[in-house]
């Protein structure tokens, strides 16, 4: 998350979506052996202007000693979150909209929000040993509404990926601690969403304008493609 896509570190994107919906207080989750340089990259948070931050935010760390997912990096930030509502954005994700969680944010009052993409056939596969599968959770949708979320399912019912940003009230700590580890291990955030899903409190938007995540080699490199061409056509 320091390697640099276009001219800023990986970590600034998260940063900045959340610092222009008006989020100022924000806790980074890392792991041991990353956090000594991404403490000294963001510090308190106070000057980001390095970053092109240009206010100041409060930023508080927490370490996830091992891999154990996304959700259970989430359950971390409970103590620093208290009885808020949370937005998470993971940090190798990359949205051309710069404000894609500012509206969002704006109207949330509870329940759980998630951001869908509509990704081709052909960016939305991985070979997978003899198989294929899709590269990230899938969402199931019936008009308006999210009824069901497969993580990286072999046959997708959609192409509608679900995207690192969410949106989640309070009740988002308490569904953690009943969450059981998935075959991999982790406390998978998918489950977090489908509670959601089950208590009929999920909502979506669709993100306009590229998003990718940059969590490989070829989707790091996508990613400074992506970003490079958007700050060209900037230029002109």
């Amino acid at each position: 998350h320091l390697l640099p896509v276009g001219q800023k570190p990986m970590i600034y994107y998260p940063l900045s979506y959340l610092v222009n919906a008006g989020i100022e207080d924000i806790c980074v989750v890392t792991g041991g052996e990353h956090f000594d340089a991404i403490a000294r990259l963001l510090g308190s948070g106070k000057d980001l202007s390095k970053l092109g931050i240009n206010r100041p935010v409060n930023l508080a760390y927490r370490v996830q000693d091992r891999a154990g997912g996304i959700a259970e990096a989430l359950g971390l930030a409970e103590m620093i979150a208290h009885d808020d509502s949370v937005a998470v954005v993971l940090g190798d994700n990359i949205y051309e909209d710069q404000n894609v969680l500012r509206e969002p944010v704006r109207q949330f009052s509870n329940g759980a929000h998630i951001f869908l993409k509509h990704v081709p056939d052909k960016h939305l596969f991985e070979e997978k040993d003899l198989f294929r599968q899709a590269k990230y959770g899938i969402a199931e949708l019936d008009g308006d509404r999210v009824i069901g979320i497969q993580e990286k399912p072999v046959r997708p019912k959609t192409n509608y990926a679900v995207t690192g940003a969410y949106l989640y009230d309070r009740a988002v700590f308490g569904i953690v601690k009943t969450l059981k580890p998935s075959g991999r291990g982790e406390l998978e955030i998918t489950d977090v969403n489908n509670a959601y899903i089950e208590r009929g409190t999920m909502r979506f938007s669709e993100v306009n304008g590229f998003w990718t995540d940059a969590g490989s080699p070829d989707s790091y490199h996508a990613a400074n493609e992506l970003v490079w061409k958007a700050q060209q056509s900037e230029k002109k």
